[in-house]
């Protein structure tokens, strides 16, 4: 550029703003440049946005040109800001070209006239607006009325996200110090909280992702925790909050349709329970539960009778087909949620309390529809007879674990069926069953936050007798699907890969290597061996309350034994497998995730000490324990000084 002289007076951007300089020297394309900020540096010629057409003198002393620069920088910038480009651009584009040079159009701002200081300030205008013009190759293109509109509108998106991210970054900030602005004095504030919550959860596949980090960038909360405090002091979250839940999106709360659909299924008149003709009447047996204390959904009860040639046992099994069809949305709610959920801290059911805890709810002292199985066994266990049938019983008691196992041996209604369910056990463990009893892990939480672990036996003889018994339903119900030739919901197990255990409890070490090879459980339309079990064929349906599959089989069984014909096909029941698989799936994620959360927050009260611990498996790499107080299990770098070998019990330090 033959203009680029020594003593040209120049302009070119830096990080978005206009910089005056003099040249001082041009070498080839580069230019050394002396700045209106004191600096003296080389750039090519092509960064030039503007061009003096005087030279200046450069022999008046650094200090003094440095001060004209700035001057003039000043004096550019100020005409700049008095510039209103609307008037031109209205006149402009109207014109038939839309590109025209810098002096033509500053010439019509100011006149035939104009100095290099005007030409300066009004390309400053156009660059600093861009709503109306835009600069392009040493040219000023015209933007149309639509490309006005368009950028209006995006300049006010821009400027509506300036303030968000002022507003929100010092709201954040005075949430983090304990003074939350609350929604009046911050109206965005829910809004900002959930983008927050969003993105907290689910990362970058969060919608808003990337404001919501300029937000906690701004607001300085950049620590890998900060976000979770952020959302608990702003009662967001609750101090325990269950993030795999939230993450997992398996639904937390019942909709209000749901709610209003559940509360129209009233408790039935013990009258039209009776006018079924296919229902018996089983209210003069005496039915008793067996739970847990803190049970609350009853959906099986049992009851006992001595028989010429052997025991009748009664399984009696919430009948949840007499107020939910498959039409129902309450089923399509069942199929999404797959299972109840249970938490140290609470439980998701998965039907509306008002018919897990009441309408369907075997409740002692209600009377209430069941599918009963009436089951008549030799004294030596064999099954003689079975009969499915829709019944109405009442339960007369409620009796929980402990208790029965005070009183198992003698009372007349427990000591039978707990001599039966020993000889049934004893049947499916000659026949390749495998018991594998671990300890339950109850974790209970203290008003005071402490997390207290405690390991209750599965296999008391309370515990043993209602598995026994439900596994005899379920193994009773699925024979009949296949009897019947119908599709079902069927539970197989290829044989394990290697038997370690033999008897009925041989041990936590012999029974956690077990573990480690037993083939996968299978989902299936037709039946097939469940080596686990020990059994030809396998579903389960004696928990419709708690289990979605449970319901389908209810159905389905249902259905046949009123003569009514198969209710669901095999593609039918296909699909529910893929949906059983995985929602059951996501449950369970969600309720191991939970159980280890709980675990290391008990953990963390014991940090440095050292804890006993059983060695279940050693690898070259790693060491495989399971801590004894809560079961957990843990792995470990081998350490060459002190070798191990499964079975052994050590200390480690927490």
């Amino acid at each position: 550029m033959e203009s680029l002289v020594p003593g040209s007076l120049v302009e070119f951007i830096d990080t978005g703003a206009f910089v005056c300089a003099y040249v001082s020297e041009q070498s080839g394309s580069r230019l050394r440049l002396l700045t209106q900020n004191g600096r003296e540096l080389k750039i090519p010629a092509s960064r030039i946005v503007t061009v003096s057409r005087t030279r200046h003198p450069l022999d008046n002393g650094r200090d003094a040109l440095v001060a004209q620069l700035q001057q003039t920088a000043q004096t550019r910038r100020e005409m700049a800001e008095t510039l209103d480009l609307r008037e031109l651009w209205e006149i402009a584009c109207e014109e038939p070209v839309a590109e025209f040079s810098v002096s033509f159009l500053a010439g019509m701002v100011f006149g035939d006239q104009v100095t290099d200081d005007q030409a300066a300030a009004f390309l400053r205008a156009v660059l600093a607006d861009r709503l109306f013009f835009k600069f392009k190759g040493g040219r000023i293109i015209v933007h149309s009325p639509e490309q006005v509109d368009r950028i209006r509108h995006q300049q006010e998106k821009e400027a509506e996200k300036k303030q968000l991210l002022a507003e929100a970054s010092q709201a954040l900030r005075e949430i983090m110090r304990g003074n939350d602005p609350g929604d009046e004095s911050w109206p965005g504030r829910s809004r900002v909280l959930k983008w927050i919550e969003q993105a907290s959860l689910f990362g970058s596949e969060s919608e808003q992702w990337d404001l919501v980090r300029q937000i906690l960038r701004e607001s300085g909360l950049t620590g890998p925790h900060d976000t979770y405090l952020l959302l608990v002091r702003a009662g967001v979250w609750r101090e325990h909050e269950n993030i795999p839940l939230l993450r997992s999106g398996h639904p937390r709360t019942f909709s209000e349709e749901i709610l209003a659909r559940a509360g129209q299924l009233a408790e039935t008149a013990e009258a039209d329970l009776l006018a079924d003709p296919k229902r018996l009447d089983l209210r003069d047996k005496d039915v008793f539960t067996i739970d847990g204390e803190g049970t609350r959904d009853f959906d099986d009860a049992l009851h006992i009778e001595q028989v010429d040639d052997g025991i009748l046992i009664g399984i009696h099994i919430a009948d949840i087909t007499h107020v939910i069809t498959p039409a129902d949305p309450l089923f399509k709610e069942a199929e999404e949620r797959a299972t109840s959920l249970y938490f140290p801290e609470g439980q998701i059911p998965m039907l509306p309390e008002s018919l897990s805890q009441d309408t369907c709810s075997l409740i002692c002292g209600k009377v209430r529809p069941t599918i009963s199985f009436l089951l008549n066994l030799s004294p030596t266990g064999e099954l003689l007879s079975s009969k499915i049938t829709p019944g109405i019983v009442r339960v007369r008691d409620r009796l929980i674990y402990s208790e029965v196992d005070r009183i198992i041996d003698s009372d007349p209604r427990l000591g039978p069926l707990h001599a039966l369910c020993q000889r049934l056990r004893l049947k499916r463990l000659e026949s390749g069953a495998l018991f594998l009893p671990m300890p339950d892990v109850n974790i209970s939480l203290a008003e005071d936050g402490e997390v207290t672990i405690s390991l209750d036996p599965v296999d008391t003889p309370a515990r043993a007798l209602v598995a026994e018994l439900m596994i005899l339903a379920n193994s009773v119900a699925a024979t009949y699907l296949a009897d019947q030739q119908a599709p079902g919901l069927f539970r197989s197990q290829g044989p394990c890969r290697k038997r370690i255990v033999s008897g009925l409890n041989d041990g936590i070490p012999r029974i956690a290597a077990q573990r480690k090879f037993l083939a996968r459980g299978n989902l299936g339309t037709r039946p097939q061996a469940h080596s686990g079990l020990g059994l030809t064929c396998y579903t389960t349906i004696t928990s419709p309350i708690r289990r979605f599959l449970d319901m389908v089989m209810q159905m389905q069984i249902n259905n046949l034994i009123r003569g009514r014909g198969i209710l669901f096909s095999d593609n039918q029941c296909h699909e529910f497998i893929s949906s059983i698989n995985r929602n059951l799936s996501r449950a369970g994620a969600v309720r191991q995730q939970r159980h280890r959360y709980w675990i290391l927050r008990y953990l963390e009260q014991f940090q440095g000490d050292r804890v006993s611990a059983l060695v279940t498996n050693r690898g070259p790499k790693r060491i495989n324990l399971l801590l004894h107080d809560c079961l957990f299990d843990v792995d470990l770098p081998p350490n060459r000084a002190f070798p191990v070998d499964p079975g052994d019990t050590v200390r480690v330090k927490i």
